[in-house]
């Protein structure tokens, strides 16, 4: 006869995660694993880019700044990519019938690096959100994402706090046309100057004022027909408009490094915590190709 004696028993919990995003929302991820925190911080990492999971894009033709760029993934470092300066001195600003009378035909070639940075964003907890797992996710994908889509937008336009990031609207190399006309008159005159260094205007960027003056006369149609996209934000001021050939000019780097946290107490007034982060770079080959038109005088 064996004695068995008693032991006590382990208690194991899995999480099947889907990192990658494949089959679930960052929400329900996140939710499945503050059920299983209990009292302690929490954090889900992905394999993803959080802010392209807002499932409102499905539904909405409302275009981010990103969404106007192509994007890549890259491998979690600096990445190389090839930049195409104008020359300082004796620029051509206006193309020729032939190809040695274009601008790009002055371009220079030289090889850059584009560095990563994490950017995000941050909301306080309510209190009993954390008690009712389908609400929590909801928060995460509808609340906290769309967020995060504002504060993406806001780098790309200005750049991020620590510089890594360039801002479209602060290229160097960016042209600049000021006019004491209303910008939305003239979308369509600086959308031919942008091929002038011979990109193809594919986008704009516009305060969504200007978005929705365009809509009024039907020129957003029109522009449609062209194969012209607009991302409407408020991070553009009302008398700038951002034109440019948006996938030539640049990329969207994505390393897929992500993750959301719960942090204890940490809000200013010692409530819980949400933070979303993404890791992110943007490689600018021909700042040139992009124009911003500016009324004087006007904010």
């Amino acid at each position: 006869m064996t004695t068995q004696t008693s032991s006590p028993i382990t208690q194991t919990r899995q999480l099947l995660a889907d990192p990658a995003m494949t089959e679930s929302t960052p929400g329900s991820e996140f939710a499945q694993a503050a059920a299983l925190g209990g009292s302690d911080d929490v954090t889900v990492t992905f394999r993803a880019y959080l802010p392209t999971a807002f499932p409102l894009f499905a539904e909405r033709p409302r275009y981010t700044v990103r969404q106007l760029m192509k994007m890549a993934t890259v491998r979690d470092g600096d990445a190389s990519y090839i930049h195409e300066p104008r020359p300082r001195a004796n620029r051509r600003e206006l193309s020729g019938t032939t190809f040695d009378t274009t601008p790009e035909a002055q371009f220079q070639l030289e090889l850059a690096e584009a560095r990563l940075t994490d950017i995000g964003v941050s909301l306080p907890v309510p209190p009993g959100l954390l008690d009712q797992p389908r609400l929590l996710a909801s928060f995460i994908d509808y609340r906290l994402l769309v967020r995060f889509g504002t504060t993406e937008n806001q780098v790309l336009l200005r750049g991020s706090e620590d510089g890594t990031v360039p801002g479209l609207l602060e290229l160097p190399d960016l042209r600049r046309v000021t006019t004491e006309r209303d910008p939305s008159e003239l979308l369509t005159s600086a959308a031919a100057l942008v091929e002038e260094t011979g990109g193809s205007c594919d986008g704009i960027v516009a305060h969504t004022a200007v978005y929705w003056r365009a809509v009024e006369t039907g020129l957003l149609g029109r522009l449609a027909e062209a194969g012209v996209r607009i991302a409407r934000t408020r991070m553009i001021p009302k008398n700038q408009v951002l034109l440019g050939d948006f996938r030539a000019a640049t990329t969207f780097l994505d390393p897929g490094v992500a993750a959301l946290k719960l942090r204890r107490g940490a809000a200013p007034d010692g409530s819980d915590l949400l933070e979303a982060s993404s890791r992110m770079g943007l490689a600018v080959h021909l700042p040139q190709h992009f124009v911003l038109l500016e009324q004087e005088g006007a904010g």
